[in-house]
């Protein structure tokens, strides 16, 4: 007899275990560990994942699997491994951790459809029903259900004489192209040739063409070359001189890009001093992790290409992380134009039948190396010979919803697997990283100099008030505005950074202080002035802008705070000549939009480019010699314990946008909180000092990295409700830890509500605590009914967004 134990789609604490199925005989030798298959589960047919194959099972009644979704794993050995891994640290169902391993693509749909039971039946069902089944035994659920006499069908469904069919189908499918053949030799079709009537031009055409060229062509590319049509093929395709079949073939989101080839660039002395102990754990195959601490423009990019070439001569695989979207066009170019087609992409700006196809062609051994975002740390690779997490410090690389797993700690756990190092790339690693390199548990390698010792940029901070004081209202100090109109003489780039998207922050009353909030969330609605709208940017709510305030009908009602598009303005305004290239959420949200403003960026198309987060890292022009701040202390200002450093890392990051060339270059922070250590030490690209500074206020305060923490929220649409579960949740917690562990709360969280939900939190600061996940799991055991009807709580062991 055998068995395969499997896990379940259905996300409840009751399925998170395995449940057993009977292999039939048609499939013994097919179904394999890592497969998904479809299983009857209750009513309803279902997707799981195959965990274990066996001899026997305890239990004597068992199902039969329906059928296999693959013809080969779609997770290895070591991922199935990696999904227990990742159950058990982030508290998710065993489920969603084999989901997030996969493309979108793989998550099943489900269908229901209506069949009847035999043919005879169809006289003596209700006459109001008996045309659905007349040309088909079965009817989709979807044309039921529009229909109102649904009752009379499940009437039905109780008689025996129709039944419900649940269906499992795939959400993609693979693209496939018709590729047209000659179906006989050269010879033959010479002679069919002349055989041809004289009007047959087209005909002709079609055959003197496969004489010449021997071999399958897709349809589209033959009509376009040949300009005939589709019946001309046809015709051929009838008198049995031609074939077609259809051939599988990948989107690929780059087959109209060409890549220049580049060859490895002679390495600094720093470089080769970061890249020998590198090599070495190549060379031995030793798990080691790197903290690749250089400064921003210092090359550690090349660091990181001459070590996958290394892994590739060993006959191995590559992953490299980049933070989201706005790394990857420049990211891919340096890849693609070192490694070629043996770079597979994967990243959130392209379709899920995109990403599905470079899926496959890494499962496939296609592809050698995989440069993406986050949830590319899951590739399917059986022989990973280096992981490279750049920019490791981006909160991106943690996920905000189940599992909320790190890609760091992903990373370093498949590199334990694979015996292989991980290096983890900044110029302003997160405290917790640089804590321990300097502890020794990650090996620290340093870059301090630029590529061609190019100084760091000249950085001046604007202190904002004495600016008004000065009476200077703009948006521009004085300075900033002098150094603009003095790029524009010079013809060369500037970069303006504003660390928040919209036009405006928000709408106030200036008669009686209304300010518009979200109804739904306790937030201000945020203005977007291209289509003149108020939007939540938690739920989505959108709304008119009011002409008058809706508390006390006054008309003085304004626009306050700064957005990308009231700047973009104000520039119009000011400097009218100037080509300003804005990148925002608004600007790059349809597909392909950030590589294009950024390649006219680099062709000289624009002279100022304005943006958000999505600007401050990664770009590397030639000609931009100004970074501008406008708005420094955006995030300083956060209830969050990471605030200063968030700060610190984007300044320094904007800030190494300028000169990184033969042009020196210049950076203008403005702020209205000039004396705050992060933006001083950030002007001056100092991390040492600032690490040194910061890990005295984490260290008096018990944060990371003295501390772990773990934040649990409780959300639900009745406000007592939500007070009463999370006070009884932090008065189990604290009688179940030890008294070093520090339970805060229960507060409200600093967004009270959010889609008409209430949320309170507990965070749980400790050392080491052998109960604490024990704790957690009894806890979400405790309110399984609760979860169920409609109460959240979400547990996040290393929280990033503390709002």
């Amino acid at each position: 007899m055998n068995v395969a134990s499997v896990i379940v789609d259905v996300i409840t604490k009751q399925t998170d275990k395995t449940f057993d199925y009977l292999i039939p005989d048609k499939w013994l030798n097919t179904i394999q560990p890592g497969m998904r298959v479809i299983v009857p589960f209750g009513p309803r047919r279902i997707q799981g994942f195959v965990t274990e194959v066996k001899k026997h099972s305890d239990i004597h009644a068992l199902k039969e699997i329906i059928e296999p979704m693959d013809l080969v794993p779609v997770l290895t050995d070591e991922l199935l491994q990696l999904g227990n891994w990742l159950a058990e640290n982030t508290l998710c169902f065993k489920i969603s951790a084999f989901q997030v391993m996969l493309p979108a693509a793989f998550k099943a749909k489900y269908g229901k459809k209506i069949k009847l039971l035999s043919r005879e039946n169809i006289e003596i069902l209700p006459k109001e029903i008996r045309p659905f089944f007349e040309k088909s035994e079965t009817v989709s659920w979807e044309d039921i259900a529009k229909n109102e006499h649904i009752t009379l069908f499940q009437k039905e469904a109780a008689r025996g004489t129709v039944e419900v069919i649940y269906e499992v189908k795939e959400r993609l499918k693979k693209k496939k192209v018709k590729y047209i053949s000659p179906a006989h030799s050269i010879e033959i079709l010479i002679e069919q040739l002349k055989l041809l009537q004289k009007n047959a031009l087209k005909q002709k055409i079609v055959l003197a063409y496969f004489i010449d060229h021997f071999e399958p062509v897709e349809l589209q590319k033959l009509l376009a070359r040949l300009d005939v049509s589709q019946a001309t093929v046809k015709s051929l395709i009838k008198k049995g001189l031609l074939t077609e079949k259809y051939v599988e073939v990948y989107r690929d989101p780059y087959k109209d890009r060409t890549f220049a080839k580049t060859v490895p660039l002679p390495l600094t002395v720093e470089q080769l001093n970061a890249v020998k102990p590198i090599h070495q754990s190549i060379e031995q195959e030793i798990n080691r992790v790197f903290l690749l601490f250089g400064v921003t423009g210092s090359g550690k990019t090349e660091v990181y290409l001459q070590s996958i070439q290394k892994v590739l001569a060993k006959g191995k695989e590559a992953i490299v992380l980049v933070p989201e979207i706005s790394l990857t066009p420049q990211m891919v170019k340096r890849f693609k134009g070192r490694f070629g087609d043996e770079v597979a992409v994967l990243h959130s700006g392209l379709s899920a039948g995109e990403k599905y196809d470079e899926w496959r062609k890494i499962q496939r051994g296609e592809a050698k190396v995989v440069v993406g975002a986050r949830s590319a740390i899951f590739a399917p690779f059986k022989n990973i010979g280096i992981i490279i997490i750049d920019e490791e410090h981006e909160t991106s690389y943690k996920q905000e919803e189940n599992p909320r797993y790190h890609a760091r700690d992903v990373a370093i756990e498949r590199a334990k697997f694979h015996n292989c190092p991980v290096v983890l790339g900044s110029a302003t690693p997160s405290l917790e990283t640089f804590a321990r390199a300097k502890k020794g548990v990650y090996q620290l390698l340093t870059l301090a100099k630029r590529m061609n010792n190019q100084a760091l940029p000249a950085v001046e901070i604007i202190d904002m008030r004495e600016e008004l004081r000065a009476g200077n209202r703009s948006m521009f100090s004085r300075l900033l505005f002098e150094k603009l109109t003095d790029r524009l003489e010079k013809k060369e780039q500037t970069v303006l950074f504003l660390n928040k998207r919209g036009h405006s922050s928000f709408v106030i009353c200036r008669d009686c202080g209304y300010v518009l909030n979200c109804p739904h969330c306790d937030i201000s609605l945020t203005y977007h002035r291209f289509n003149q709208q108020m939007k939540c940017h938690y739920c989505g709510f959108e709304t008119s802008v009011p002409t008058k305030c809706p508390e006390c009908s006054s008309k003085h009602i304004r626009y306050f705070g700064t957005g990308t598009q009231k700047v973009e303005e104000e520039l119009g305004k000011l400097l009218p000549e100037a080509r300003v290239i804005r990148m925002d959420v608004d600007t790059t949200s349809r597909k392909g939009a950030h590589e294009r403003l950024l390649d006219n960026f680099q062709r000289g198309k624009g002279d100022i480019l304005l943006g958000t987060q999505m600007i401050a890292k990664g770009l590397d022009f030639p000609n931009i010699t100004l970074v501008g701040v406008l708005s420094a202390d955006t995030m300083l200002h956060l209830p969050d314990f990471r605030s200063s450093e968030k700060t610190f890392q984007l300044l320094t990051q904007v800030s190494g946008r300028a000169g990184r060339h033969k042009l020196p270059g210049e950076v203008i922070i403005q702020t209205y909180t000039p004396e705050h250590y992060s933006i001083k030490l950030a002007g001056n690209q100092d991390f040492n000092r600032f690490y040194e500074q910061e890990m005295v206020v984490r260290k008096i305060h018990k944060y990371p990295p003295f501390y772990f923490i773990v934040m649990l929220t409780v959300s639900h649409e009745q406000l007592m409700k939500v007070i009463s579960v999370t006070g009884k949740i932090a008065e189990f917690i604290r009688a179940r830890l030890s008294n070093n562990a520090i339970v805060l709360g229960p507060v409200a969280s600093p967004i009270q509500r959010i889609n008409n939900r209430y949320r309170y939190q507990c965070l749980i600061k400790y050392k080491q605590e052998q109960n604490l996940s024990q704790t957690l799991k009894a806890v979400l055991d405790h309110y399984q009914h609760d979860i169920a009807n409609g109460l959240t709580i979400s547990v996040d062991m290393n929280p990033y967004i503390m709002m």
